[in-house]
């Protein structure tokens, strides 16, 4: 069998995966055998874990945490060259604040189910993006993304989301840092490249390049998204006025976010979009930096269990 790391966010779920990780830990041995652990501390941790499991021949890699630590696994295993990489399965045991990814791939939300999930072992290949950003020293970065990157009000919102406890959930977590962000953020101007086959300057709250179909803790920003078919879905959340933002905030939870006037739907495989005002990202959950961006679909990208 081939070797097997666990990569565990404590902090995750707001500390319930740490208090809960010897009961989980025993689950796991019992419906996969060995494996080594690594457990995480702080940002980036995740990252440095999956690139040494890797390194040391690990065949399956098995996140437990939310999105923002899948993010990091991912990258992690993107580190390696193809060849490397393409031996190596990722598992994912969803047990954070936001774990949106899995209501577009189907992976039980609960953690024993994952876990025999898991053990019967059932292989899919998935798309990432691949994002080209600034961080917040100005410096230019490459990151993949699994689910979704926003600009606009989602950076914002990601920002202040990962500053709370998230003592009341996500949607709650979510929903409460939308509502203060529409009040303190503008609409930026953004400019926007889409296969070099669209080219056009909009006024926009926020624009998610979709992998995945939800976002900001249930926010179906995406419903035609799918990571199987080598195309990202690009929704422009355009010009709308205060009272059509609240009129049409359930249209974001149920599906119906194409009924918006001013909201507008593309899909591409590449995406670069740029603005002379400050655009912060949310990439999976994180905030790590902001505009320009140059986005690049890679189909088929990492092999994951899934039903």
């Amino acid at each position: 069998m081939s070797k097997i790391a666990f990569i565990v966010n404590p902090h995750a779920g707001n500390g319930v995966t740490g208090s809960n990780w010897p009961f989980i830990e025993a689950l796991a041995r019992d419906r996969l055998g060995h494996f080594e652990t690594y457990m995480t501390q702080k940002s980036g941790d995740a990252l440095m874990f999956a690139k040494a499991a890797v390194a040391k021949g690990t065949g399956l890699v098995v996140c437990m945490g939310g999105d923002g630590t899948l993010n990091e696994v991912i990258n992690g295993i993107m580190m390696h060259e193809e060849s490397i990489r393409s031996d190596v399965t990722l598992g994912f045991v969803p047990n954070g604040t936001g774990c949106d990814f899995v209501r577009t791939v189907p992976i039980p939300p609960n953690v024993e189910h994952a876990l025999n999930l898991i053990a019967d072992g059932p292989v899919r290949s998935i798309d990432l993006g691949k994002l080209f950003f600034r961080n917040h020293q100005g410096c230019e970065c490459l990151r993949y993304f699994h689910n979704i990157t926003s600009f606009g009000l989602g950076g914002e919102v990601a920002r202040r989301v990962n500053k709370t406890s998230k003592a009341l959930g996500p949607f709650i977590s979510f929903l409460w840092a939308t509502l203060i962000s529409i009040f303190l953020y503008g609409k930026k101007r953004i400019w926007i490249r889409i296969d070099n086959d669209f080219e056009q300057e909009f006024n926009i709250w926020n624009v998610a390049v979709a992998n995945g179909r939800y976002h900001g803790g249930g926010m179906r920003v995406a419903p035609d998204a799918s990571v199987y078919d080598g195309l990202l879905n690009i929704t422009v959340i355009g010009d709308l006025t205060f009272p059509e933002i609240f009129l049409n905030l359930p249209k974001l939870y149920n599906g119906r976010i194409y009924d918006i006037d001013k909201v507008d739907i593309f899909t591409g495989k590449k995406i670069e979009a740029s603005s002379d005002q400050q655009v912060l990202l949310d990439v999976d959950g994180e905030q790590p930096g902001m505009m320009p961006i140059v986005i690049h679909v890679v189909p088929g990208a990492l092999k994951i269990i899934t039903t």
